[in-house]
């Protein structure tokens, strides 16, 4: 035993930390959690075996557990995929606008109505009871049972359409009808569809079913260019709704499904026999009894022959519009115009005819459904619109509402960018292989040229020269001249722009190259030549009113681009757009995987875009702009150019050559049309005659009775 030495100090013991303590108290803790919930799990353990299922049960449970998983990621995702349905309804519905215009084509004819004042709606409780029981029987049978979406309808509708091997029913309801209608347009994709359901749920928790089915009785489409049940009724019958029989209620319920394919006075056979369907509706309905509706089927209904009638519903839409935007900016209290607009009747027929005549010919063999047009003065107004094949079938306006790509008729822009640089068509550019990034853009043919000038490689449309020249001139500069040229779409700056990726609608294009046919002066886009209210009190005047032209592109700028423009339908890819009277300048313009097919070009007196494509992207069989769409563009201005006074193309020597190049037509088409219409003079004196005779004042009666007195003595 060893003693310590009494003369050292004495070491004191160290005390145990706190942390120790903790750290205990941390260790015991969480012993004492897993320890009870390794019970608990055990006890919960035990008693799910109770419930633990076997054979054809287990089957069953994994069946609805996965059902339910999936169910749960399928909610998610609708309610991420309707977040933009959610934002349109965030201010409650959109206002409805009051304003009730007629309009009136460049020479004063009627050509249509929009707009219905909301004094002039007829109330719900007026409307024949025959005439809701035919459209509920027919479009939503249980419209006061469901809460926007029908299930059992929808189900009954799938039942009936595989048993009929086809679709003969639809499972939209009113509601989803209605908040179409309102808020969406008419493109087939599962977006529009979820955004429908949603809206629709909206609708139901926002508005009674009465308001609802109100709202869509003075909405839909009823062909022949009448919105609502009221016009149509007047339109078709010349009737009130409040007085239309069984008979005419049954053909016009039957107009909701299909209004152009049933519209009587197009095919009253048919609009009859889709009102015999919608009587055997109401029966099946127990909405009435055969006996009820005998006498309406030996006495079908007599519509009002209006066969003459085409109303050119795409542009009236269009013109719509800007009447009331510029009763807005101009800040008139009036809701009622009279509006007279830039658009010429026969224009319009052709531009109708020339896109459903190639549709017709050639759109199988290209496999393409749609096509669109636009036609523009060189005054800036719009003379002709085509939105689409039928408007009927759906009123969604192509022309000025579907963003697309326009391939390489975008590639003016870039030029004309250089060219507002100092740069000449006689400059050369290197085509050979660029990668910027991680980018490598091919030429058409995947070949390459070599050294090409400016304006040659714009008659043969090639690729690479088009990017090197908008990354020399810059992007920046080319997207702040297109908008300044007339591209109201929004442009992404990036390194394929140059080629044609930034979606741009046909109106766009067609007023960005009025440019070029106006010597370099902005177009002037307008579809409203004057606004009068009813007592003819001019309100909006273009001339006195609209903003004065100013300069967008410099004279040698635009002498350089319509000379190459000339050469693109001369010596390019646009060699189908020649016409037989004055030389021609335009773009082709085809999309990846032929999806979207272009031509635009234009003449001393017309601007015209044309596309051609389908409305889901689906590709078409090879289809360019140097075929279709120049081919469309050739038909329509061969024959717009008859009996007018030619202008030339700005700063373009020789624009009418005596021996003109013949004039490329596709094997097997037709000759255009030709256009019955007087010359432009003639059309001039003629609206002076007709101003002068509604300003004289009338005749009084005595003076009236001399005149024809008068006559009846020197007829003796």
């Amino acid at each position: 035993m060893t003693l310590q030495d009494p003369s050292k100090p004495t070491r004191k013991r160290r005390q145990p930390s706190g942390l120790i303590e903790i750290d205990a108290w941390i260790d015991s803790s969480l012993w004492r959690f897993f320890h009870s919930f390794a019970a608990w799990w055990e006890g919960v353990t035990i008693f799910s075996r109770k419930f633990r299922a076997r054979g054809i049960n287990r089957v069953a449970v994994e069946v609805a557990c996965e059902g339910l998983t999936l169910g749960l990621v399928g909610f998610v995702m609708l309610l991420a995929l309707a977040q933009s349905a959610m934002k349109v309804t965030a201010n409650g519905l959109p206002q409805n606008v009051d304003y009730a215009v007629m309009f009136l084509d460049r020479h004063g004819n009627e050509i249509g109505r929009r707009g219905v004042l909301r004094s002039d709606a007829v109330p719900i409780d007026e409307l024949p009871d025959q005439f809701i029981k035919a459209l509920l029987a027919t479009e939503d049978r249980r419209f006061f049972d469901h809460f926007g979406i029908d299930f059992l309808g929808l189900l009954r509708a799938l039942t009936e359409n595989a048993r009929a091997g086809g679709v003969v029913q639809g499972g939209s309801t009113l509601t989803q009808q209605l908040a179409k209608n309102v808020f969406l347009t008419n493109e087939r994709t599962i977006d529009r569809k979820i955004k429908e359901a949603f809206l629709s749920l909206w609708l139901e928790a926002n508005l009674t079913k009465r308001e609802i089915l109100s709202m869509y009785l003075d909405r839909a489409y009823m062909g022949g260019g009448t919105f609502g049940a009221a016009a149509a009724a007047e339109f078709y019958f010349d009737k009130d709704i409040r007085d239309v029989s069984l008979a005419e209620s049954a053909m016009l319920a039957g107009l909701f499904k299909a209004p152009a394919r049933y519209a009587p006075h197009i095919n009253l056979p048919a609009a009859r026999a889709r009102a015999n369907v919608v009587l055997t509706n109401m029966v099946q309905a127990n909405f009435m009894t055969e006996g009820q509706v005998v006498a309406a089927r030996r006495q079908p209904a007599v519509a009002v022959d209006r066969s003459a009638i085409q109303s050119p519903d795409y542009f009236l839409d269009f013109a719509f519009d800007e009447v009331q935007r510029l009763a807005n900016e101009s800040g008139l209290p009036e809701r009622t115009f009279v509006a007279r607009t830039t658009l010429d009747m026969g224009l319009q027929k052709l531009a109708d005819e020339s896109v459903e005549y190639h549709l017709l010919q050639f759109g199988k063999n290209y496999a393409v459904d749609e096509g669109a047009m636009v036609i523009i003065g060189e005054d800036g107004g719009v003379r002709a619109m085509v939105g689409g094949r039928d408007y009927g079938v759906s009123q969604f306006n192509r022309a000025t509402r579907a963003q697309r790509q326009p391939g390489s008729s975008f590639k003016v822009y870039v030029y004309a960018a250089a060219m507002q640089q100092g740069m000449k068509p006689t400059d050369t550019i290197v085509d050979s292989p660029i990668t910027i990034g991680n980018w490598s853009p091919q030429n058409y043919g995947r070949s390459f040229a070599g050294t090409v000038t400016l304006s040659n490689a714009l008659a043969r449309s090639l690729n690479i020269p088009a990017v090197k020249l908008g990354q020399k001139v810059g992007l920046e500069n080319v997207t702040n001249l297109a908008h300044e040229m007339g591209i109201a779409s929004p442009l992404r700056s990036d390194k394929t722009m140059p080629l044609g990726t930034s979606e741009v609608t046909v109106l766009d294009q067609a007023t960005a190259y009025g440019v070029f046919a106006n010597g370099g002066m902005d177009a002037h886009r307008h579809a409203v030549i004057q606004l009068t209210d009813a007592s003819g009190k001019v309100l909006w005047d273009a001339r006195r009113d609209m903003p004065e032209r100013h300069r967008v592109l410099t004279e040698d700028a635009t002498k350089s681009m319509n000379e190459m423009l000339v050469a693109v339908s001369e010596q390019g890819t646009a060699r189908r757009s020649q016409l037989s009277m004055t030389r021609v300048g335009g773009k082709t313009g085809t999309t990846q995987s032929y999806r979207d097919a272009w031509f635009v070009g234009f003449t001393g007196n017309y601007i015209g875009a044309v596309w051609f494509g389908n409305d889901n992207y689906r590709p078409t069989n090879n289809m360019t702009g140097g075929t279709l769409p120049a081919m469309t563009w050739q038909r329509f201005m061969e024959t717009a150019h008859q009996n007018i006074d030619l202008k030339p193309i700005p700063y373009l020597e020789d624009p009418f050559p005596a021996e003109k190049a013949k004039v490329a037509v596709a094997e097997g088409a037709e000759p255009p049309p030709r256009l019955e219409t007087l010359t432009g003079a003639a059309q001039d004196v003629l609206a002076d005659i007709a101003t002068a005779l509604d300003e004289l004042p009338p005749l009084e009666p005595e003076k009236l009775a001399s005149a024809r007195a008068t006559g009846d003595d020197a007829q003796r």
